[in-house]
């Protein structure tokens, strides 16, 4: 569906009947309607602007709905949020994603977030030898820990 109809649908149903209708939606594609889009539902306008952003994203991208779950599953437990990481993984398995595509993401993820722990401590600790004050007031070498 054009983008204008779909407009034109939800003011010709009402944002609530939209809403409502969305929420089934999910439901049926998702298995459940999530605790966000629950309470965004409380606001049906909020409910339906996300929901249209999120399609117009999905709408115009060129990756399959798997590696969208995938990635999505990814980002939630980078993120550590563990309500995303269930949703996404039901979802992913739903659009064909095995347990082995699954672990190799989470995988990827912690070495990805490991990787990233390390890079900033590194960086920190690198910037902050370089000129290290306490060091050079007493007389410690950055090179030997010694004076």
């Amino acid at each position: 569906m054009k983008f204008e109809e779909l407009l034109e649908d939800i003011a010709r149903e009402g944002v609530e009947n939209t809403a409502r209708a969305w929420l089934q939606e999910v439901e049926q594609d998702y298995g459940k309607v999530p605790l966000i889009f629950r309470r965004m539902a409380e606001r049906p306008e909020i409910l339906i602007s996300h929901l249209l952003y999120k399609g117009a994203i999905a709408g115009t991208g060129t990756l399959d709905p798997k590696t969208v779950e995938l990635i999505s599953l990814a980002v939630g437990a980078a993120l550590k949020c563990p309500h995303c990481v269930e949703y996404h993984v039901q979802s992913a398995m739903r659009r064909g994603a095995t347990r082995g595509e699954i672990l190799e993401v989470i995988l990827i993820t912690g070495l990805l977030a490991n990787a990233a722990i390390l890079a900033n401590a590194y960086r920190i600790i690198d910037r902050e030898l370089e000129r290290c004050a306490s060091c050079e007031v007493n007389g410690v070498s950055l090179d030997s820990k010694t004076p």
